[in-house]
């Protein structure tokens, strides 16, 4: 018996702090209510919207891009090198003839393919020697090999305009 009554005095203490906690709680005004009660620190203003009406009652001029004291200046153009032009122009020039040898190869490739005849002259080629791949294959090689040379010929061409060569400089 002595157990269940020291434990029955313990539930009827703790019972009696909760409840004296709760009415202090209920008595003292509320913290959180008075922190959300606060205004906020600055109320925005709306934005103002103009109309075409508006602008033709202003008296003041009306900047539409902005001011021209804050305008970029524009570069001052620099004269390309004729070296280096020259030098670009040789480069493509090797380039393009190389990508013209593929697209005349292409060209024999299907041809062959067809059954036709060869586009050189004399239709005997001593420089040439037997492939055992297939026709697609070496056409898609070719194919791949010419993609290659066209994205040189871009960044050469990229490059010369960053430098400050124009198309018309270089072709």
């Amino acid at each position: 018996m002595p157990r269940s009554l020291s434990f029955a005095l313990i539930f009827i203490s703790s019972a009696a702090c909760s409840a004296a906690a709760q009415s202090q709680d209920a008595s003292a005004p509320p913290r959180v209510a008075a922190q959300d009660a606060a205004p906020p620190a600055e109320a925005k203003k709306p934005k103002k919207v103009w109309t075409n009406e508006d602008i033709s009652r202003s008296t003041g001029a009306v900047s539409v891009v902005g001011d021209l004291k804050s305008k970029p200046q524009p570069a001052a153009a620099k004269p390309a090198n004729a070296q280096y032009a020259a030098s670009v122009r040789k480069q493509l020039e090797k380039l393009q003839g190389q990508i013209a040898d593929i697209d005349k190869q292409l060209v024999d490739l299907k041809n062959f393919s067809e059954g036709e005849p060869s586009t050189s002259a004399s239709g005997v080629k001593l420089n040439k020697n037997y492939s055992r791949e297939p026709i697609e294959v070496q056409m898609r090689a070719l194919q791949n090999q010419k993609k290659d040379l066209e994205s040189k010929v871009d960044a050469l061409l990229d490059e010369a305009r960053k430098k400050g060569l124009e198309s018309s400089q270089v072709r």
